[in-house]
């Protein structure tokens, strides 16, 4: 047979004759059987703890009824984009009618101001924890750079680092919202004090692990690497760029991932105390309302939670895989 044709039958051959097939069962298995095993047996233990557990508001939200909250939110957030867009189309109507008669008539277009969906609390979410945990990494990674490199300005910063990092977002919230209701005072904001209050809070309880586990990343750079670079007179930028970064890259990612789902946790906490548009306040609301369906919509805002913060994370792992040198590493 024709060399190149062989080259393209041959894994199909190998597959069919059984070569191949052991191991093929087998990533089968590790990457969906095993997922999806653990994932039924969940299921299986929460339908059946719920089944026994009565609360004041009815019996706990199995599964089934978990989801079919889910549905009843996914058709409220339908509905309230029909009401928007009649809302906004009734407006044009009204200012196409105004300029008929006066095509000089000055026209509003106003915004729409009903309630928040489900779905669009878990985007203004999504928008704070963004936002607080990049300008946490802004400033944490170039801190852990700087102190991993210095022994001197580590011993003066981690005293800082062990002071700050327990501290509680319950604890900064009051004072974060007392600063920022003092200093943000203008008369057209571009950002809503909720937003800035939920950030900020979300900014200082990230900080430290990026901070910690980059100034070790740091820490790791080898002696040869360091003489390297002396030999080779290096500038303390290329120095960082071509030798430090490479080499930290790891446990600067292990901080990051590790800051970004603190970051999450933080700011649902954050929602819920200060009652700031998001996740946080769907679950708050719902609580206060005491209805029958309340804890099937709790459940659904968990499991929302859990995921959003599973793919937060596996998005920073990708990255990670993106601009890791050293492709050989398995990363998890």
């Amino acid at each position: 047979m024709n060399p190149l044709k062989w080259a393209m039958v041959a894994p199909f051959y190998k597959l069919m004759v059984g070569e191949d097939r052991k191991s093929q069962v087998n990533l089968i298995l590790k990457t969906i059987g095993l997922p999806l095993s653990g994932l039924v047996i969940f299921l299986l233990l929460w339908q059946g703890a719920a089944s026994h557990i009565n609360t004041s508001l009815g019996q706990f939200p199995g599964p089934v009824q978990t989801y079919e909250q889910f549905e009843a939110l996914q058709a409220e957030a339908k509905a309230e984009g029909v009401k928007e867009q009649a809302f906004y189309e009734r407006q044009e109507a009204r200012n196409a009618r105004k300029l008929e008669k006066n095509s000089d008539a000055e026209v509003k277009i106003r915004d729409y101001i009903g309630p928040p969906t489900f779905f669009d609390q878990i985007g203004r979410s999504l928008v704070t924890v963004m936002s607080g945990f990049i300008l946490a990494s802004i400033i944490a990674i170039p801190i852990g750079i700087i102190i991993g490199l210095s022994a001197n300005a580590y011993a003066a910063v981690n005293p800082l680092i062990q002071i700050f990092k327990p501290v509680s977002p319950l604890a900064w919230l009051p004072l974060v919202t007392m600063v920022v209701s003092a200093l943000y005072v203008t008369d057209d904001p571009a950002f809503d004090k909720a937003f800035l209050n939920s950030m900020f809070t979300v900014l200082l309880c990230c900080l430290w692990p990026t901070i910690i586990n980059t100034a070790a990343g740091v820490a790791t750079v080898t002696q040869d690497l360091k003489n390297v670079s002396q030999v080779l007179r290096l500038s303390w930028w290329t120095h960082v760029r071509k030798i430090v970064l490479p080499c930290s890259i790891p446990m600067m990612f292990t901080g990051l991932r590790i800051s970004l789902g603190i970051a999450w946790m933080v700011l649902i906490a954050a929602e819920m105390l200060a009652q700031n548009p998001g996740l946080g306040k769907f679950v708050w609301d719902e609580f206060q309302n005491g209805s029958s369906d309340s804890l099937g919509r709790i459940m659904v805002a968990v499991i929302t939670i859990g995921i959003v913060g599973f793919f937060l994370d596996r998005g920073m792992l990708m990255l990670q895989k993106a601009v890791s040198w050293d492709k050989s590493v398995t990363l998890r």
